[in-house]
């Protein structure tokens, strides 16, 4: 595994690493965002009362470090079963700073603490000084999903800022964005399109 594929694999991995702690603080603090990610020592996050997209406040992940490991990212999970069987849009508006390795969105449906559909924006990334942009995930939540996660969350220097995040029943009409969508139809099936890239 090489690449990117390898950095996808990782994050992905620690994302489900993230999701497992935060399951054993969904008890006592569904209603709070979580400090979270593979490295959260090396990046700082929380609520940011100078920079706001609307009213007075964001939520923000900034690296802590000249040379941050993995990612950090600012998170909350929720019951799923509103929404079992339907199709979710996360939307948020989202601001960048110097973003040198990517950034980006994140949710994850989880049925029985293992992830049945997954977008982190890892194939679309946030990367350096952008302004207040609105981004979006949607993904079809499991007929028995238990929770649904989510976040932002920032991989090496910079800082990243969200705020006004919705969440949205959308139909059919509107494709998901998961990162390991299967394609629609077999490929290549001469071997004739040239090597895998």
């Amino acid at each position: 595994m090489k690449g990117k594929s390898a950095r996808r694999y990782r994050a992905y991995v620690g994302t489900a690493a993230v999701v497992a702690t935060a399951w054993t603080a969904f008890g006592q603090t569904s209603n709070a965002w979580l400090r979270a990610g593979s490295h959260p020592a090396d990046y700082q996050m929380g609520l940011d009362s100078t920079t706001a997209f609307t009213g007075s406040s964001s939520g923000y992940v900034r690296s802590a470090k000249t040379n941050p490991q993995g990612f950090g990212t600012y998170m909350q999970v929720f019951d799923a079963t509103a929404y079992r069987g339907q199709r979710l849009r996360l939307s948020a508006h989202v601001k960048s700073e110097n973003v040198k390795e990517w950034a980006g969105l994140w949710m994850r449906i989880d049925r029985d603490k293992k992830a049945v559909a997954f977008d982190n924006m890892q194939n679309r990334p946030i990367r350096g000084s952008q302004p207040w942009t609105q981004h979006a995930i949607v993904l079809d939540v499991d007929a028995q999903a238990n929770i649904v996660a989510f976040g932002i969350l920032l991989a090496g220097t910079g800082a990243v800022w969200v705020d006004d995040v919705a969440f949205d029943i959308v139909g059919a009409d509107i494709p998901v964005t998961s990162a390991a969508r299967a394609p629609s139809s077999p490929r290549n099936l001469d071997f004739e399109s040239g090597p895998a890239k």
